[in-house]
């Protein structure tokens, strides 16, 4: 019984790897893990492709969906505007740190005297 448990936890293993594997990959390859023009050129390649293959697969399953709504977001902006907010409290971080540090000590030194 045990041998048994044991080797279904091997195969498992080998099943959730090779598929990790394959989209480590599969991301490699459409360029996502390259530069922002990489990223940007993939994005585009995945709005032209998509909707396509979605129609397909609904009219072969027998399903209809409404219209996907047309939005007007930049990913790459929003992704620098993260990047640009943690950078930007990175950046100040070691200032907050010595400031809450003195509020601190001042905290505690007020409650023992």
């Amino acid at each position: 019984m045990f041998l048994s448990c044991l080797s279904q936890r091997r195969y498992l293993f080998v099943v959730k790897g090779s598929v990790a594997g394959a989209a480590v990959f599969v991301v490699y390859e459409q360029g996502l893990l390259g530069s922002g023009a990489q990223g940007a050129e993939a994005l585009r390649r995945a709005r032209a492709a998509l909707p396509p293959a979605i129609h397909e697969w609904t009219s072969y399953v027998g399903w209809e969906l409404p219209p996907t709504p047309k939005l007007d977001f930049s990913p790459s902006a929003s992704w620098n505007k993260g990047v640009q907010t943690v950078m930007s409290a990175l950046s100040v971080a070691p200032t907050r740190a010595c400031e809450y540090t003195a509020e601190g000590w001042k905290y505690v030194k007020d409650l023992v005297k």
